[in-house]
């Protein structure tokens, strides 16, 4: 059976002025993934991946660790939601910058009241699209996949992209909840590998989050 394996994009500069931008830890989760692959023989039929910055890093590391030289296709679909668009929604007031542990814990207390707002339809986050809008973005790549490749019993695609998109994709497949769907997203960890296994009609869910390039490595384990 054909599969598909979601990469989400290594650690990026959470509370710097460019959050879209790989620190040097999610270089190397990326060219480590990509060395692990080639180490188990995997190559992929296609690539695909956000237009964000650290999903074109992300890949590039992976291919710099298989020696890949073909380009994965530009999805716009498959970029992440704007967090802090996702806050000022339901908290109009700055947040404080100053990188504390209770700054952080109230930035995702209300991050996720911002996203089940944002799910529920009872809020719209400033240059975002609705939810549903961006449900289809991922869905749409997701069918692609499907289409192009579900007949193939070998085929083998990658999927760099963001943690709201695949624990989305997760949360589509499997029918869950909202919360649900929340509390997979800021669980994700960064360079983590989701697997689905796909027919032309359908996806399955096989793996999810896995961090087998980062067995031995576990000051590499990351999560924004």
């Amino acid at each position: 059976m054909p599969t598909l394996y979601l990469v989400r994009h290594g650690q990026a500069s959470f509370g710097a002025a460019d959050y879209d931008n790989l620190s040097d830890t999610g270089h190397a989760q990326a060219l480590a993934l990509g060395q692990y692959f080639k180490a188990k023989n995997l190559s992929f039929d296609a690539a695909y991946m956000g237009t964000l910055r650290r999903h074109a890093q992300t890949y590039a590391g992976i291919a710099k660790g298989m020696g890949l030289e073909n380009q994965a296709l530009p999805r716009p679909g498959l970029n992440e939601y704007d967090s802090d668009a996702v806050v000022q929604a339901i908290h109009s007031e700055p947040l404080s910058p100053e990188r504390t542990p209770e700054n952080y814990r109230k930035h995702f207390r209300l991050l996720r009241d911002g996203l089940a707002a944002w799910m529920e339809g009872t809020a719209s986050p400033k240059g975002m699209p609705a939810y549903p809008a961006f449900v289809k973005g991922i869905t749409d790549v997701l069918d692609e996949v499907r289409t192009e490749f579900g007949a193939r019993d070998d085929a083998r695609i990658l999927i760099c992209s963001s943690g709201g998109p695949i624990s989305t994709a997760v949360g589509h497949i499997l029918g869950t909840s909202a919360q649900t769907t929340i509390e997979l997203n800021l669980r994700i960890r960064n360079s983590s590998v989701t697997e689905f296994a796909f027919t032309p009609k359908r996806h399955m869910l096989v793996t999810y989050n896995t961090l087998p390039h980062l067995e031995d490595k576990p000051e590499w384990v990351t999560y924004a």
